[in-house]
């Protein structure tokens, strides 16, 4: 049996997904202390302090990321995503770049120590968040976009294989009852005469004998028909009423008449032809004929 695994890890992409925004959020605090101190544009920033609203505007971003969930799930259960579908990825996306660069704007204003003004928030913060904030953000909602629609579809997937999986295992035991239950022997033989084939119900065929390369197929109605292949094939293909009795027959058992059992033993079948048995398969002859009597 084979079992499915699982390739999708959701805590470790969970996990990783966090381990990037933190090492963002480091990197971020570092570079904005590195400018400050650079440039001398405040004595009062510190690393923790900046990492602090550093954290919340990334942690805002986060909550407003699970927007995203349920909308890829809709999105992956699609056999076909189509530029209608990328439109409303794109919007959504969109949307929630300006309700997080609103969210921090408002934020930053109520952590800030001037007072609340709406001048200053669409004026100032707004802008500010804009540009440093927007491109970025962006981006992570398209990479997280991405991650959780590959995530359902390979969900989808691993569904898919498993339902095979149980279809096939059932296909099998199907198979194996009625094949339990049915000859799987040929019922017809298809042969070739010239350029079109003649077929041949097998239980009109009375015997087969050899003929060089080729094998003759006399039929209950009179007619024989050549045919290209050899007895040790027909004897595997053809079902159980058929055995070899000779190195050069095949015959019908249903279609014999008598058998006579003298020091050159043979069978007479139902149109009065006689074939030899051989001494090696005479007793296979006899249990058959004793078996179905």
């Amino acid at each position: 049996m084979i079992k499915t695994i699982n390739i999708s890890n959701p805590k470790r992409t969970i996990l990783i997904v966090l381990g990037v925004i933190i090492i963002g959020i480091v990197f971020e605090s570092y570079q904005q202390l590195y400018y400050i101190n650079r440039y001398q544009l405040s004595a009062d920033a510190t690393f923790f302090g900046l990492l602090k609203f550093q954290a919340l505007r990334w942690i805002v971003w986060l909550l407003l990321s699970f927007f995203l969930i349920d909308f890829s799930r809709k999105m992956a259960l699609k056999n076909q995503v189509t530029t209608k579908d990328l439109l409303k990825y794109a919007l959504l996306i969109i949307g929630l770049v300006v309700l997080g660069i609103f969210s921090i704007s408002i934020l930053q204003l109520l952590f800030s120590d001037t007072t609340f003004s709406l001048n200053d928030l669409f004026l100032e913060f707004i802008p500010f968040f804009t540009f440093q904030k927007a491109p970025i953000y962006t981006l992570g909602y398209i990479a997280i976009a991405i991650i959780l629609y590959f995530h359902f579809k390979n969900e989808q997937l691993q569904v898919e294989v498993q339902r095979l999986e149980d279809l096939k295992q059932s296909h099998a035991k199907a198979y194996k009852d009625l094949k339990s239950k049915m000859d799987d022997k040929a019922q017809i033989l298809n042969i070739k005469i010239g350029n079109s084939h003649k077929i041949i119900a097998v239980d009109t065929i009375n015997w087969i004998e050899s003929d060089d390369y080729c094998v003759k197929v006399h039929t209950s109605n009179g007619s024989s028909y050549s045919m290209r292949s050899s007895l040790k094939a027909l004897e595997q293909k053809l079902n159980g009423q058929f055995l070899r009795i000779h190195r050069k027959a095949i015959v019908n058992m249903d279609k014999v008449k008598s058998l006579n059992n003298s020091n050159q033993p043979n069978l007479i079948i139902q149109d009065e032809t006689s074939i030899s048995i051989s001494k090696s398969n005479l007793k296979k002859v006899k249990d058959y004929l004793n078996e179905k009597s």
